[in-house]
């Protein structure tokens, strides 16, 4: 059973139910006594396992109980997240929790390994300055907590944008109050070793070969939107298409 990097508890959770694991995985991840999250620095009042629900494949037997999945996805997290992550987050003045919390962000929102670095970046400096992290997929797990639907890749829309969440990087300043997803070790790497750039924007390239434009300051991210824009307008409003051989 393949476990997508990115992928939410209940995203996990379909793929579960589609593989016949007996039980309610959603239940079987809400806690277990193979991980402690106050040990990576949550908070008490964190309500469940997100963000330490590895993915990989894993051979699990047919009709097996979900929470096997779940033992066999907290033992591979703890196995690759240890003292060189812990040590990490610390230099960067965060708990691994944190860590962790910024790199499901970078793994919903980086298609390239290129960019999660400078994903981090972005992330930590504007953390730095106080300015709100204004990263949407953020939002989009807000509406799948509030809806619990997958919340897909449509464009949000401008009451989704303003709505009343912890989840809402747009309006709120600081981290989510959780991770967002499960990310995978390329994202937990780029998160405990960002890019050393002063990026503060990022947007989809106008190219969409999967990339993003990063920039320092607001007029050339605007411009960056703008060539973007143009381009959905030149494909009928559906994202560009790569066309890189």
């Amino acid at each position: 059973m393949t476990i997508p990097e990115g992928y939410t508890r209940l995203q996990i959770a379909r793929l579960a139910k589609a593989d016949d694991l007996g039980g309610s995985y959603l239940a079987a991840s809400v806690r277990s006594p193979g991980l402690n999250p106050a040990r990576y620095g949550a908070s008490r009042s964190v309500a469940n396992l997100e963000g330490f629900l590895f993915p990989a494949t894993y051979e699990i037997d047919a009709g097996a109980p979900a929470s096997e999945l779940v033992a066999a996805q907290l033992a591979a997290f703890a196995q690759r997240f240890g003292p060189a992550e812990t040590a990490r987050a610390r230099a960067l003045h965060l708990t691994p929790y944190q860590l962790l919390t910024v790199a499901s962000m970078i793994e919903r929102e980086a298609q390239t390994q290129r960019d999660r670095p400078l994903i981090a970046a972005v992330i930590y400096n504007r953390l730095r300055r106080g300015m709100p992290l204004g990263i949407d997929a953020t939002l989009v797990y807000a509406l799948e907590l509030q809806t619990h639907e997958p919340a897909g890749t449509h464009e949000l829309t401008e009451a989704q944008l303003q709505m009343n969440s912890p989840y809402n990087t747009r309006v709120h300043t600081g981290l989510p109050p959780t991770p967002i997803a499960n990310p995978g070790m390329a994202s937990i790497d780029a998160a405990a070793h960002p890019a050393h750039v002063p990026y503060l924007y990022y947007v989809a390239a106008a190219d969409g070969c999967g990339e993003h434009v990063f920039s320092s300051t607001y007029a050339d991210f605007r411009r960056n939107v703008a060539a973007y824009r143009a381009a959905l307008a030149r494909n009928g409003g559906r994202p560009p298409v790569c066309k890189r051989k």
